[in-house]
């Protein structure tokens, strides 16, 4: 189904509604022409009668009296009522002389037309016949001799000339109309063909984006093909940009790591209060340095076109070491979720976010940690999807005045657990980094819940 916004729909409107209105003007110009030619015919048909009629009274005796000229060649001047008739009548006193049988005793009048018009002598119009019949009159006032002048007056159903009009009016809508919708049909498939390179383009972008391809590769038509070639280029660029930003960030690192394990391996030399307290410090400032740096590179890596983690191995080596880790209490950790979930990003940091809070979760646990995965596909290839990592415990939880503080940036709630407590601050600032969205909240299974939404792939 075509969107009202869609290109493919404004051109099949347009095209529509163009072809809609030049096919209503070639309807309205050939019934016009169409009748001005049936008139004109039907006008000299009658002509045809009216000076047959005259003849035949011209050719009769002047001083005997006029008598019955016959159907002049049409039937229907005979048929009572037929429609069509012919009366010849005195010009001064417009006493009838003779007419034809389909006329009786009736008596048309020239005078009571409507539409009337005199051309060449000859006058027409439209009258209403004996038996309520459309006709259409010609008269003719014609002088024999000085003693002798008449009304000559023909009348034909004007009915069957609408009749016949109808009917080709019928014959060309009805042609129109199925020329129309073979047009309409016509081009929509036309713009469908015509659209298609663009819905091929759309699902390489589509496919680039969940991860199956690195470039637009496509055989496009010309003029989509410089577009084509700008966007790989742009890709390129960013690439590059991003490989850039990871090798500072690299020589970052390793510059500033050196001269920081100097100087607390200096202090822990020297001793002392001044020793304790320069070493301690330092390894605050190497882990707030590695933080930050790791911050960075994943600040120029989280928008980076076609990186997808898939989420259940990923998750499972998680739980296979913690459930390691933690053997000596006892404690089982688990994991369920779809097969095919996706995570659009990197693996190290979905295991960073993922591992932070599981750790966390086994730390406070009593016997059971559960992960829980929701994931939802982008349809079509496109759009946002859904992504959600639930971690639960049953430890004692934390109150809702404690969930606030507990992201803090090296806020420890409890100092008998091990840690420098920026666990769950690195896990916010990579969900913020990765636009999604991180909570704390009581858990079903007596314990805390830490839920993650992520972008999904």
């Amino acid at each position: 189904m075509l969107k009202t916004n869609s290109l493919a729909f404004r051109l099949i409107a347009a095209a529509s509604l163009w072809s809609a209105l030049a096919l209503i003007a070639a309807g309205v110009i050939l019934s016009t022409l169409y009748r001005h030619n049936a008139e004109d015919a039907f006008d000299d048909r009658m002509g045809v009668y009216l000076k047959t009629l005259i003849g035949n009274i011209a050719a009769q005796d002047p001083a005997a009296p006029l008598i019955d000229t016959g159907n002049l060649g049409e039937q229907r001047f005979e048929l009572p009522y037929s429609g069509w008739y012919w009366q010849v009548r005195q010009a001064g006193d417009g006493a009838v002389v003779i007419a034809s049988r389909s006329l009786f005793s009736d008596v048309l009048d020239i005078g009571k037309a409507n539409g009337r018009d005199v051309d060449d002598g000859v006058t027409s119009g439209n009258l209403v016949g004996p038996d309520h019949q459309s006709l259409r009159v010609l008269n003719q006032t014609v002088t024999f001799d000085p003693t002798r002048k008449l009304d000559v007056l023909v009348a034909g159903d004007a009915g069957d000339m609408e009749s016949q009009i109808a009917n080709f009016d019928t014959s060309v809508a009805i042609t129109l109309a199925v020329f129309g919708v073979g047009l309409v049909l016509a081009t929509f498939f036309q713009i469908r063909w015509g659209l298609r390179p663009l819905d091929r383009a759309r699902r390489s972008l589509a496919d680039l984006r969940s991860g199956k391809q690195s470039r637009v590769e496509e055989n496009l038509p010309a003029e989509i093909e410089p577009l084509v070639k700008e966007l790989n280029a742009l890709l390129d660029s960013n690439q590059e940009i991003i490989d850039r930003a990871r090798t500072q960030v690299g020589n970052l690192a390793h510059a500033l790591k050196t001269p920081l394990s100097v100087v607390i391996n200096e202090a822990r030399a020297t001793g002392g209060p001044f020793g304790v307290k320069v070493a301690e410090q330092g390894e605050i400032m190497r882990q707030q340095v590695n933080h930050y740096l790791d911050r960075a590179r994943i600040a120029a890596q989280v928008d980076v076109i076609g990186v997808i983690t898939e989420v259940n191995p990923a998750i499972a080596r998680l739980v296979r070491a913690m459930n390691r880790i933690y053997s000596d209490r006892g404690l089982a950790v688990s994991a369920e979720g779809p097969g095919l979930a996706r995570f659009r990003g990197e693996q190290q940091d979905l295991e960073e976010i993922v591992g932070n809070l599981v750790d966390n979760a086994c730390k406070w646990g009593r016997s059971r940690v559960a992960v829980t995965t929701q994931y939802a596909a982008p349809e079509g290839g496109v759009g946002a999807g859904h992504l959600t990592i639930t971690i639960d415990d049953d430890g004692p939880g934390l109150s809702p005045a404690e969930m606030e503080q507990a992201a803090e940036r090296g806020r420890r709630l409890d100092e008998s657990k091990p840690g420098s407590g920026l666990g769950l601050s690195i896990v916010t600032d990579l969900v913020a980094l990765y636009r999604g969205t991180f909570r704390l909240d009581r858990s079903p299974l007596g314990g805390l819940r830490a839920a993650v939404d992520l972008p999904a792939a």
